[in-house]
């Protein structure tokens, strides 16, 4: 009997092993069969050497001793190993072609997995690639995102509709597609998914589109959610033909303005606004004078360009908040909301008629229009639209028919209202023609020290002489005037003819006193000085005879605009001061920052002196105030010695009112300033 040494079975074993390995990486099917048979006989130094695949028994190997060992992993056999032709093997032998058995067990075991997942992946990238060409060739655009927004994958679908490749897409936020930059990704979308939506996108060209985009959560193998695949599709040609829809359901195709149904529907959200703020609202119902015979006489297409251009002038007169429609044929609607009262309605009313003043030039023809209007008021009147605008088409018949002129014919639905409204025009009206017919003259009221009892100035006083009516109490027309901005026209009148009559008592000689002109809010404007210097410069005036009074609603708006404008007046040397001190709203840390020279009581805190002890304490912060601050003091309204007494134990500084002297004429006052009052030099 022949015995392997240890070593020289050690030897063997490793030689054997290298071979199996290079055998399996090498060889499939009967050649490595063969191989493997060839490497067990060198290793047992034996004749006879197979590997037979499966579980299987080959033919008999002869006569003679036989050694077998199967080749089986965990779960699967892949042969035996039979050895022959020895006279004998020894238990040393089994060991080594059980170990033999082992190593090519798991080298192939570890092989089959190889095999099995090369297979496997050759199989996903074939189903990727078949994925991939379905995704490419739907219409629809496909796209995955992490949870961040950030593009994972990019489908020709979604390089058509938004211009960019997928090798620009794909590494980007979601972000860079989105039209609106309010919108942002929402992190509910990858844990809800499903979200169907119209959104606006912008491809590469810088189109915004419309776009139908379905949202669904994107999750790995555990379930658990790792993003979202997004589907959009462009719904551009939809969007455009819904709102051509909604366009022509809500609006007059012929003017573009908003048609009855959709005017009722804002009018009515709009009262909901105002009686929340507790604010009044007017809806103005207009009819068109003349236009049906114009329409019947020159054709429809005359009449529709008519319409049309009447339309743009009533909306650049509006202002941009208020609403106007074109109910039908030649009537139109306007919504007035956020009004402090009623009357303001009235006012653009008269505007929208001078509107159609002007001729309107069509095919060669020179058109005039007017109209009619009637104006119901919420909520005396209704507080919903359609009450309101029948109730405003009725005012307008009666508009019709009670007026001369039905051009400029206006009329509310209530009668008390309809009194108060004709007087108002009336009084508009009449202080236009006053403006420019020589109606308006000015009063003046003197101001005098305390203490000396000298004159130191005077307060110019406008006064409409009527020739019907004779003096028009300022508080008839000044509060029209405001409304309707004709004060603005008043304004400027008043500093023109008070630096007239400064310039006369200048040149005459007399010593320089203050002359107080009353300067609107609606005055008070970058403008103003220029306007002050210039008026100045043409009277050759010096600026110590001009005072500007300002009241202090003024200074509420803008406070850097309003500081700016009192510096340049300050500047040109005219005194500034705060007319009805504490009846406003403004704040004492702005008083010190403003450039103003005098504080003047209201008359209001005046009348109660001394018998009411509000007024009187009022009255005396106001002076304790002032001195601080270093300004002068003037009371208005002071008609009895026991007032005077008062303020001057206070420590005012002037006095105005009818205890020294009413407003006067120029001449009444120059003579009484020569006759009866003592001047500062």
């Amino acid at each position: 009997m022949h015995e392997v040494a240890p070593v020289d079975a050690a030897v063997n074993f490793v030689g054997g092993s290298t071979a199996v390995c290079d055998a399996v990486l090498r060889l499939r099917g009967e050649a490595l069969h063969a191989e493997l048979g060839r490497i067990a006989a060198a290793l047992l130094a034996s004749p006879v050497g197979r590997f037979l695949p499966g579980a299987g028994i080959g033919a008999p190997a002869g006569s003679g001793p036989l050694l077998r060992q199967a080749v089986a992993g965990s779960a699967e056999q892949f042969g035996i190993y039979e050895v022959a032709g020895r006279a004998a093997y020894s238990a040393e032998d089994a060991r080594q072609l059980a170990g033999l058995a082992h190593l090519t067990a798991s080298l192939l075991q570890v092989h089959s997995l190889a095999v099995r997942s090369t297979h496997a992946y050759a199989q996903m990238e074939a189903q990727l690639a078949h994925q991939s060409q379905i995704l490419d060739q739907i219409h629809e655009s496909v796209l995955t995102m992490d949870q961040m927004g950030y593009i994972t994958s990019w489908n020709r679908g979604a390089e058509e509709l938004f211009g960019y490749t997928a090798l620009e897409a794909i590494g980007r936020n979601i972000l860079f597609l989105y039209a609106d930059e309010d919108e942002g990704f929402e992190d509910s979308f990858v844990e809800q998914g499903g979200r169907m939506m119209e959104v606006r996108r912008r491809k590469k060209s810088g189109e915004v589109f419309w776009a139908s985009l379905s949202l669904s959560p994107l999750r790995d193998l555990a379930e658990r959610p790792i993003g979202l695949i997004a589907y959009l599709t462009d719904i551009t040609e939809r969007k455009q033909a819904e709102e051509r829809l909604h366009h022509l359901a809500y609006y007059d195709e012929l003017t573009g303005l908003p048609n009855r149904t959709l005017f009722a529907r804002l009018v009515d959200q709009a009262l909901i606004v105002a009686q929340r703020n507790e604010t009044a609202g007017c809806l103005l119902f207009v009819d068109l004078n003349r236009f049906k015979r114009i329409n019947d006489t020159l054709g429809r297409r005359i009449g529709d360009e008519l319409l049309r251009q009447v339309a743009q002038r009533f909306r650049a007169t509006l202002r941009d908040e208020d609403v106007v429609a074109r109910l039908s044929g030649d009537e139109f609607a306007v919504g007035l909301f956020d009004m402090r009262q009623h009357f303001e309605a009235t006012t653009v009313a008269q505007k929208l008629q001078a509107a159609l003043d002007a001729p309107f030039l069509i095919g060669g023809h020179d058109l005039r229009v007017g109209a009619s209007i009637g104006i119901s008021v919420y909520p005396q009147d209704g507080n919903e639209a359609e009450t309101l605008l029948g109730l405003a088409d009725i005012a307008m018949e009666r508009a019709k028919q009670l007026d001369a002129d039905p051009d400029r014919s206006v009329a509310f639905y209530s009668q008390d209202m309809n009194q108060g409204m004709q007087d108002r025009m009336r009084i508009e009206s009449g202080l236009r023609q006053a403006l420019g017919n020589g109606e308006l003259i000015l009063y003046y009221q003197p101001k005098f020290e305390i203490g000396t009892d000298r004159l130191v100035g005077a307060e110019a006083l406008v006064r409409w002489l009527d020739p019907a009516r004779g003096i028009v109490p300022p508080g008839e027309f000044i509060p029209l005037a405001e409304s309707t901005g004709l004060i603005v026209q008043v304004g400027e009148w008043v500093l023109e003819q008070a630096c007239a009559q400064a310039a006369l008592w200048q040149r005459v000689g007399l010593p320089p006193f203050r002359l107080a002109v009353n300067v609107s809010a609606r005055e008070f404007t970058a403008s103003l000085p220029a306007r002050v210097a210039a008026t100045l410069a043409r009277y050759r005036l010096d600026a110590s005879w001009l005072e500007l009074e300002i009241t202090e609603s003024t200074l509420m708006h803008d406070f850097e605009r309003v500081t700016a404008i009192m510096d340049d007046i300050h500047q040109l040397g005219v005194a500034l001061s705060l007319d009805d001190f504490g009846t406003g709203y403004s704040s004492l840390s702005y008083l010190k920052r403003f450039p103003i020279d005098t504080l003047k009581i209201d008359r209001s805190f005046t009348t109660g002196i001394p018998g009411d002890p509000s007024d009187c304490a009022i009255a005396g912060t106001i002076v304790s105030m002032a001195q601080q601050l270093g300004l002068r003091v003037i009371a208005e309204g002071v008609e009895t010695v026991e007032q005077l007494s008062f303020l001057r134990e206070s420590g005012c500084d002037e006095v105005q009112g009818y205890l020294y002297s009413k407003p006067l004429p120029a001449d009444d006052f120059e003579r009484s300033l020569r006759e009866n009052w003592l001047l500062v030099a």
